[in-house]
């Protein structure tokens, strides 16, 4: 009895991560860790490198669709990359002497506002600089960007994909369905550094469990990446706006009331 409510957790949180995953290029981290947590009694740090394993996989296969129908602009992207990583470990220095009160409610505060922006004024082209002086301020962008998303992942260990889908289409230029497939590329790479890093300092939990969220979040990121590159912009935008207000406003509720 007690494997088959495991079996439900998982898949409620693997589908709640990938669709996640799918639609926004969001870190299934942020929806797997707070379900293992309450409902199975994982260990924080555990239940974010189950949720950071299943995002391997899932934006591998997200990426792969998005690559199919054209939507993944990474070598733009690249400065990007590179500042991500680098400052993903400054920031996980900066977590153990700087309390991360105000960091967390800022990302609830941000993903909603996303959510919000997308529903109110949503993206429906491209706005990528052409010319050898704008790409170098592109790049400027980029390496600013990679900076901030960085800091943010390595501070509270979760936020990377949303991060990544405001630097992309905000600042960036991007359409919408192209920043997620830039997304959901660069977090296959950084979701695979966490993970190894989650489970060589913090142990490996329950093989199931990983099992089950690793197999769920794929099945889902599958679908919904499928749907998403077939939707029109407009109420794909309205879809992925509800999605982040509610994961905004759930997380804040989560870790201020329960």
């Amino acid at each position: 009895m007690r494997f088959l409510f495991k079996i439900f957790i998982c898949f409620l949180a693997g589908a709640g991560a990938g669709i996640g995953t799918g639609f926004a290029g969001m870190s299934a981290a942020g929806v797997i860790a707070p379900f293992l947590i309450t409902f199975l009694h994982i260990p924080a740090y555990q239940a974010i490198g189950v949720g950071l394993a299943s995002d391997v996989l899932a934006s591998a296969v997200s990426a792969v669709v998005y690559r199919k129908h054209k939507h993944l602009a990474f070598r733009k992207a690249i400065p990007l990359l590179g500042c991500i990583l680098l400052f993903t470990v400054i920031g996980s220095w900066a977590a153990t002497i700087i309390p991360g009160f105000f960091i967390g409610n800022f990302a609830c505060l941000i993903i909603t506002i996303m959510g919000i922006r997308f529903i109110v004024h949503p993206i429906l082209e491209a706005r990528y600089s052409r010319g050898n002086e704008i790409k170098r301020i592109r790049d400027i962008k980029s390496i600013v960007g990679g900076c901030f998303i960085g800091f943010i992942c390595g501070f509270i260990g979760a936020g990377g994909g949303m991060l990544m889908l405001f630097v992309l289409t905000t600042f960036l230029g991007y359409n919408l369905l192209d920043a997620v497939g830039t997304s959901v590329f660069i977090m296959a790479f950084t979701a695979f550094t966490g993970a190894v890093s989650h489970f060589t300092i913090g142990g490996m939990p329950d093989v199931w469990t990983v099992i089950l969220c690793i197999g769920f979040t794929f099945m889902w990121a599958r679908v919904a990446s499928a749907i998403a590159n077939k939707s029109e912009p407009k109420l794909l935008n309205r879809i992925l706006g509800i999605i982040l207000i509610v994961i905004g406003v759930t997380v804040f509720i989560f870790e201020h009331f329960l």
